[in-house]
């Protein structure tokens, strides 16, 4: 994971599991078991351990990032006697399918929203952001879903703008997971939340550069801080597969799901198919677009085969 440049020196500091965990130092433990169970994502693995020695130390340290800002914020309103109004303080988290983005956001949703200076922490996906499936139809980019063309960027980009422009509310569309495609005509709301923590695959992309010299905005200029999820590919195809047919034997059964041919499937034929659509959508997206990113995050955690993170990489100030 860590990339060294000629002489030995890498940007990030490298913590194990136990040494990363000794951060948390006397940060109490908000959540109970119950709401710990509550968070875990789909076929993901979430502990109340995993809650202690990993994410309570990510959340003290950026309770210290948030507080910096804030006052940061309040010197500069004075020194330009301005009356802005407050802006969120935006986390980004990406990382392949299957990798456990939805589990993290949700966890750090839940642990920043005790402390006292942020009580209201907003969580969006960027798969609200995704062209409706008509429109990749027409594209040709139904097997690209996922990858940076089958977004609608320009609406992300207004949103965020809307967003740190301190606008209320600013409306994210929704996503359906059940029938693969936006819904039409629903939206959620995020009006002015001390922290907004923005989950997607691709959100820590970079921009082109202008040939021009003018700006081209990308989702990840809005970001304050961003957290990359990472594992081995072999461990993530064996997730997204493991996924897939848990999938196969609840969701795909009902008739009004996208998926529901796939229920018609035996095991193993269900399993092929899960193999080759890791192998020939989310691994090329994987390594073109979202492996690539993983050097311009903050932070990097590192999971193992058992969905529990075993390393942590915080870039250095």
């Amino acid at each position: 994971m860590e990339q060294r440049t000629d002489d030995g020196l890498s940007p990030y500091r490298i913590f194990s599991r136990a040494e990363w965990a000794a951060r948390r130092e006397d940060t109490p433990m908000t959540l109970k078991s119950a709401e710990v169970a509550s968070l875990k994502a789909f076929n993901d693995q979430l502990s109340m351990n995993e809650v202690e020695e990993i994410y309570l130390p990510l959340s003290r340290l950026l309770s210290f990032y948030v507080g910096a800002a804030q006052r940061l914020f309040r010197d500069m309103r004075r020194f330009l006697r301005t009356e802005d109004v407050k802006v969120p303080y935006v986390i980004g988290i990406g990382g392949s399918v299957a990798v456990g983005k939805t589990t993290t956001a949700r966890v750090l949703q839940a642990l920043l929203a005790r402390w006292p200076n942020t009580p209201k922490v907003d969580l969006i996906t960027t798969d609200g952001f995704l062209l409706p499936n008509a429109v990749l139809e027409r594209e040709g980019l139904m097997e690209k879903k996922g990858f940076p063309e089958s977004y609608d960027l320009p609406a992300l980009l207004r949103f965020l703008t809307d967003v740190k422009a301190g606008r209320r509310p600013a409306r994210a569309p929704v996503y359906s997971h059940h029938v693969y495609d936006v819904v039409p005509g629903e939206s959620v709301e995020i009006d002015r939340p001390d922290i907004l923590i923005v989950e997607g695959l691709n959100v820590l992309q970079a921009g082109r550069l202008p040939k021009d010299g003018k700006a081209i905005p990308f989702v990840s200029d809005f970001f304050d801080y961003s957290v990359y999820l990472d594992a081995d590919e072999a461990v993530l195809e064996r997730w997204y597969v493991e996924r897939f047919l848990r999938l196969y034997e609840t969701a795909f059964r009902d008739p009004n799901s996208y998926f529901h041919r796939y229920s018609k499937l035996d095991e193993k034929q269900a399993t092929k198919t899960a193999i080759s659509i890791w192998t020939q959508i989310n691994l090329v997206n994987l390594r073109e677009n979202i492996l690539p990113t993983r050097q311009r995050a903050s932070l990097i955690l590192r999971k193992g085969e058992n969905h529990r993170v075993d390393e942590v990489a915080l870039r250095k100030l």
